[in-house]
């Protein structure tokens, strides 16, 4: 990655600061494109400040680019044009059919790119485990896949510490350090208390 993975945007921040490099993770090019080729993390939901961060970027890293497309209800705005560095990227807007994490960028002479748009509110770990992920050249599933595998991967950490700690605190109730559930029908309140 191009940038630290522990930058985080904070809760309801909206505007990206420019002065800060895009996160972004590209598949190496001597690799044939896969479903994505890489990832792109903003660190907001503000289309028009994040898109001219990309776009500088990856025209640095790969060729200008030129237009983009992703799916509708996406991004809160839906313009037409988009200003970058010394150009307009124009937009496509699609209604269905368009996977919600995927960017598609069109480079004049390059050809299309697919990004995974790593949500701007995920954890550290989730968007470099992500980024990772959309830049290996050996893994071939689409943004919707890989988000749907660390969607997975944290139900499962979850469920995981929800039985471990029902055990402890079985475990813990069971050698009398608190005592046991009252009986149904019975709340804590009255049974501590009396009716």
């Amino acid at each position: 990655m191009e940038s630290r993975a522990d930058d985080r945007a904070a809760p309801g921040q909206e505007h990206s600061s420019p002065s800060l490099p895009a996160r972004l993770t590209l598949r190496p090019p001597t690799f044939p494109p896969g479903p994505v080729c890489g990832a792109w993390w903003p660190r907001s939901r503000d289309l028009m400040a994040e898109l001219p961060i990309l776009t500088d970027a990856f025209d640095a890293l790969r060729g200008r680019v030129t237009s983009f497309a992703v799916g509708r209800g996406t991004w809160p705005e839906a313009p037409c044009a988009l200003p970058a560095t010394g150009h307009t990227v124009r937009a496509a807007w699609f209604a269905s059919g368009f996977d919600p994490y995927t960017i598609r960028l069109y480079s004049y002479g390059v050809g299309r790119w697919d990004l995974l748009v790593v949500p701007p509110g995920t954890g550290a770990a989730s968007a470099a485990r992500l980024m990772t992920a959309a830049a290996d050249p050996a893994l071939s599933l689409t943004a919707g896949a890989l988000v749907a595998a660390e969607q997975s991967r944290h139900d499962q950490d979850g469920a995981r510490w929800e039985r471990e700690h029902a055990e402890q605190v079985e475990q813990w109730e069971c050698e009398g350090g608190a005592p046991r559930r009252p009986s149904a029908g019975l709340s804590f309140f009255h049974n501590c208390y009396g009716p």
